[in-house]
């Protein structure tokens, strides 16, 4: 069914979008207070930076097209039927595009930045720092922004169009017209090139892992930490590789069958509607990956399950038959000098 120019909404229920819109909004806020606590913790690392111009994106983007997907059901009016112009349609497919462009980026850059930290030590110390990240920001949205907003100067490069149930606004991926085919395919290719380029990264900080961890295990006592040079914690860099990665794959999860369905050029409303649903869940699974894999909650756990066993009182003294080393993170972790 086509309902590019449906004014009202097809029967359906707003719960689904409710509380999509609820998780999005808590787990994005619960990320960015745990953020903080990191931040006054200890300086921000480019890698924080970008965690947290992620965590920020998903949540404007949740703000910018859940509530009106909740108001479209609740006024019975489509999209287009709650202005008299394209612009909530035009507004929503603009958001849908611009923030899926602009997580990924932000995917790919914290993949580079573990790269350039693991493999290449020496350039990061000279030639990263965090201001990198307040100039590479800006850049990243204006790029987006413009593509973005190619559709809505009507120049014959892209279009975006609505969606059944009458509460999805998107680029159009069922067009036969040569600039709107060309305008999507350029949107497919740079979220799989994207894809590629962090897989790849994180390919590679998993190989330089793997050789850190061989080395201070064949090295142990020779490691030192030496003033004046960046040391690395192996369980840190575990720690970055695991949420990095469990985001991508989130991503790719959410975001592969939209690439497929454009590369197909099918006119399947249905299944594009699906892949689009898939698309919209990324900003919401995204915050919580973070709060499950963000460091400080199993090591705050792990702290908790320490003192309440330490404060418990003990009648006889039991020998002490464990090295501290043998009980993480009770014991620093150990230390590679770049």
């Amino acid at each position: 069914m086509n309902c590019g120019n449906l004014t009202t909404v097809l029967p359906g229920s707003p719960t689904t979008s409710a509380v999509m819109f609820s998780a999005g909004v808590l787990g994005n806020i619960v990320a960015l207070v745990l953020l903080e606590i990191q931040r006054r913790k200890k300086s921000a690392t480019l890698f924080q930076v970008l965690v947290t111009a992620l965590v920020i994106t998903d949540l404007l983007g949740t703000f910018s097209v859940s509530p009106l997907v909740i108001t479209a059901y609740s006024q019975n009016r489509s999209l287009l039927g709650l202005s008299d112009t394209r612009a909530v349609c035009a507004h929503f497919g603009f958001s849908m595009t611009f923030f899926s462009l602009v997580t990924l980026a932000l995917l790919l850059g914290m993949a580079v930045e573990r790269w350039l930290a693991i493999g290449h030590p020496f350039l990061y110390d000279r030639r990263v720092s965090v201001r990198c990240g307040y100039v590479l920001l800006p850049v990243v949205y204006l790029l987006c922004a413009l593509f973005c907003s190619a559709p809505l100067l009507d120049v014959g490069f892209g279009r975006y169009v609505q969606y059944c149930p009458g509460t999805w606004c998107f680029i159009d991926l069922s067009t036969d017209e040569p600039g709107h085919i060309a305008y999507k395919s350029v949107y497919a290719s740079c979220l799989l090139a994207m894809i590629a380029f962090t897989v790849l990264c994180y390919a590679s900080v998993s190989y330089h892992l793997l050789l850190m961890h061989r080395r201070s295990k064949a090295n142990r006592s020779s490691f030192r930490r030496a003033r004046g040079q960046r040391s690395l914690s192996i369980t840190e860099e575990v720690e970055h590789l695991v949420l990095l990665g469990f985001m991508t794959i989130a991503f790719v999860i959410c975001s592969l069958p939209l690439v497929i369905r454009v590369y197909m050029n099918s006119n399947d409303r249905a299944m594009d509607l699906k892949a689009l649903l898939l698309l919209s869940m990324n900003p919401i699974i995204d915050p919580w990956v973070f709060i499950i894999l963000s460091p400080p909650v199993p090591r705050l756990l792990w702290e908790m399950v320490c003192k309440v066993s330490r404060s418990q009182p003990t009648h006889e003294k039991v020998p002490n038959t464990h090295s501290q080393s043998d009980f993480w993170p009770s014991s620093p972790p150990i230390e590679l000098q770049k």
